[in-house]
């Protein structure tokens, strides 16, 4: 299957993907989601986050502004998800910032298994054992160590770790791969990266076994479709004000063709 057919995966299918995500980029990731083809729905209350998880296709999880009760939806979404086989994507947004991010992000991936991993790649370095340096929620210095423990980690897991950054990377415990799009824009806006989680959550949303390779195949065409149509939003963007407005137009009219024809994507 090309990079640009799961876009029309996701554009047929339309999936319903469930965010608990932080209040900074709420309505970013909603209509991130609307622009690419797919179906967002935010729920946060304790009574129906069960529900909706185990009605959704997918489970997307951020960590950005976190609260008690926020880390307690997020259990009982997960839970309800692996009960009923719906794939939960984790974005542990600052995790190695403070204890308390670290430690609810370390609680999921402990207590339920995850589709997709996807971090910065200090995030990633910290919760994979490779080290790393957090700056807030921004990323700080990454590890050299940081594709043998994603790797590692993958394959404990049986997940798919994803770390964003200049270069991508993405690994299901076996292949590692390098993806090389995206737009330095992306780091100019806030919620490039959660917005992302969300769109990776639409892609492994169309998947319909439990199959760590299916999900990577997924995660890359995510990764792939979103930093393509940065690429191209770049192109008639002033600055970041306008750039976000255009990568939401890119998003919608972007089709699996130019996406198969910009893609850089290598096999380490």
């Amino acid at each position: 299957m090309s990079i640009g057919s799961w876009l029309t995966r996701v554009r047929d299918q339309r999936p319903l993907v469930h965010n608990i995500t932080n209040l900074v980029v709420t309505n970013v990731a909603a209509n991130t989601l609307l622009a690419l083809g797919a179906s967002p729905v935010m729920a946060y209350a304790h009574e129906e986050v069960a529900d909706m998880a185990s009605i959704a296709k997918s489970l997307a999880l951020n960590l950005g502004t976190l609260d008690p009760e926020i880390v307690v939806a997020m259990r009982l979404a997960s839970t309800a998800a692996n009960r009923t086989g719906v794939p939960i994507v984790l974005d542990p947004v600052g995790a190695g910032a403070t204890p308390y991010r670290t430690r609810a992000a370390q609680e999921i991936i402990d207590g339920h298994q995850l589709a997709i991993l996807r971090g910065n790649a200090s995030e990633i370095g910290i919760l994979t054992g490779a080290g790393g340096s957090v700056v807030g929620v921004d990323a700080g210095q990454a590890s050299e160590h940081l594709i043998d423990a994603m790797r590692a980690f993958a394959t404990e897991h049986r997940t798919v770790v994803v770390a964003t950054g200049p270069r991508d990377l993405v690994t299901d415990g076996q292949a590692v791969w390098e993806l090389a799009n995206g737009h330095p824009h992306l780091a100019a806006i806030t919620g490039s990266g959660c917005s992302l989680t969300a769109v990776i959550g639409a892609f492994v949303g169309t998947v319909d076994t439990c199959d760590p390779h299916l999900y990577a195949e997924a995660a890359i065409a995510a990764v792939t479709c979103f930093n393509v149509a940065a690429e191209r939003a770049a192109a008639h963007a002033a600055g970041p004000g306008s750039f976000q407005v255009a990568l939401l137009d890119a998003l919608y009219h972007i089709t699996p063709e130019q996406i198969d024809e910009a893609a850089r994507v290598r096999t380490l």
